[in-house]
């Protein structure tokens, strides 16, 4: 049986960043793991149409600093450009409200409950939104396309080939799509993948970026994994 791993945590430090920056005691890492995770569930439900491909947390004492990576920003700012304050204001509130519910964690109290008595002001969030280059050459916005075409009951080969040729027209160097589950409503449950171009996952300077969806149809899940390549690159973050 194959030994798989991430494409983008093999290259941590390569060619890929941590999508959170942020020092934290032993004590106290977890729970501010697991708010970052927080944080994301609530962009990504909430703005399923933006295309978002990357969210990036900073913290720094009781500020923190998210930055979203969009296909349609306008969607997230709002046509009067007072969307961003209003998700701050909720993502304040909701985040109040999550701490509060987990106010038994002996390492929360350490870490939050003194802070706030004395400030007896919530965290502070700040939101920047950046619009993608080019959004047809990332991975998370080739696997929402796929979700929302297998989502419509698009034969899954017609889908498969449109995600392929929206890439290429990127000018990608290569791309490998997979799909399981029961595909266009079969019986048995199977797997299959395409890809058009070279895919060097094993290659370390290899900037290869991957995204990991699902659709929910009427026959039941179907697993989505994307690679792109876009080249070898130089970069080196250590």
């Amino acid at each position: 049986m194959g030994q798989k791993i991430h494409p983008l945590g093999f290259r941590l430090g390569i060619t890929q960043k941590h999508q959170s920056q942020w020092f934290a005691k032993h004590n106290q890492y977890s729970n501010l793991v697991i708010e970052d995770h927080f944080l994301r569930k609530i962009l990504l439900n909430r703005f399923s149409d933006a295309g978002i491909s990357e969210i990036k947390i900073e913290r720094k004492l009781d500020q923190i600093l998210i930055e979203i990576c969009s296909a349609r920003p306008r969607s997230i700012i709002g046509r009067d450009r007072n969307g961003l304050e209003i998700l701050r204001k909720e993502l304040e509130q909701e985040l109040k409200k999550y701490r509060i519910q987990n106010l038994s964690i002996n390492s929360y109290l350490k870490l939050y409950k003194t802070e706030v008595e004395k400030t007896e002001q919530p965290v502070q969030i700040s939101i920047h939104v950046t619009k993608l280059a080019n959004q047809n050459a990332e991975a998370s916005f080739i696997a929402d396309f796929l979700v929302e075409q297998l989502e419509k009951r698009v034969a899954f080969r017609r889908a498969v080939k449109r995600a392929i040729e929206r890439a290429q027209k990127a000018r990608i160097k290569g791309i490998k799509i997979q799909i399981s589950g029961r595909l266009n409503g079969a019986e048995i449950a199977r797997t299959e993948w395409v890809r058009k171009g070279q895919v060097p996952l094993q290659t370390l300077r290899a900037d290869i970026d991957y995204s990991y969806q699902t659709a929910k149809t009427i026959y039941g899940l179907l697993g989505i994994k994307v690679w792109v390549f876009k080249g070898f690159s130089t970069k080196n973050f250590f």
